[in-house]
C-alpha cells in the first residue's frame, strides 16, 4: 500500500496547481486525520460544536507545514469528496490561523475538474458570504472544546504560493534527515 503523504507526487505545476489528498468531506462533523506512521486515516474526534466542514479538507502530499503536519488545503467543489480521494486543485487564496501558539496555514483551492469552481482564480471572486462561512467555521469549531483560535482574513493566491514552496522544501529537508 502506498502512503498518501510520502508516495503521492504533489504535482507537476507546483506551486499553483497540486494534488490534494482529501481527509474530510464537505459537510462532515467527523475530524479525520492522517496517521503519519501508517498512512491510514484515524478518527481524531467528532466536532464538539454545531458546525460542519464547509469545504473538502485535505493536504498536499510531500509537504511539511509550520504546525508539523502536511500543509492543509480547503478544496471548493460542488460535492463532498470521499476521504483518501486525490483531487487536482489550484490555489486561489490563503487563510492563516494561530492555533495552540503555532501558525496554521490553510490554502484555499478549487477542484480543477469541477466546472462550477474551476473558473475562479482568486478568493475575492467568490461570494463574500462563502468566504465568511469558511472563516467563521475555523473561528468556531473548537469553541466548545475550550480552545481559542485566531483566524486572519483570506489573502490572494500569490500569498499561498511561497507557503506551498516552503512546505515542499521543509518536507524535502525532513525526508533527507528523517522524520524521527
Amino acid at each position: 500500500m502506498s502512503h498518501p503523504w510520502h508516495d503521492i507526487t504533489p504535482g507537476e505545476k507546483l506551486p499553483l496547481e497540486f494534488m490534494t489528498v482529501i481527509e474530510i468531506p464537505a459537510g462532515s462533523k467527523v475530524k479525520y486525520e492522517l496517521d503519519k506512521e501508517t498512512g491510514l486515516l484515524k478518527l481524531d474526534r467528532v466536532l464538539y460544536s454545531a458546525v460542519h466542514y464547509p469545504a473538502n479538507y485535505g493536504f498536499i502530499p510531500q509537504t511539511y507545514a509550520e504546525d508539523d503536519d502536511p500543509l492543509d488545503v480547503l478544496v471548493l467543489c460542488q460535492e463532498p469528496v470521499a476521504p483518501l480521494t486525490l483531487v487536482r486543485a489550484r490555489a486561489i487564496g490563503l487563510m492563516t490561523m494561530l492555533d495552540t501558539g503555532k501558525r496554521d496555514h490553510k490554502v484555499l483551492a478549487v477542484a480543477i475538474d469541477d466546472p462550477e469552481y474551476n473558473g475562479f482564480q482568486e478568493a475575492d471572486e467568490l461570494p463574500g458570504h462563502r468566504l465568511s462561512l469558511l472563516r467563521r467555521f475555523f473561528q468556531d469549531y473548537k469553541t466548545l472544546e475550550g480552545k481559542l483560535v485566531e483566524v486572519d482574513e483570506f489573502q490572494p493566491a500569490a500569498t499561498a504560493l511561497p507557503i506551498i514552496e516552503q512546505a515542499l522544501d521543509r518536507y524535502s529537508q525532513k525526508r533527507r534527515r528523517g522524520f524521527g
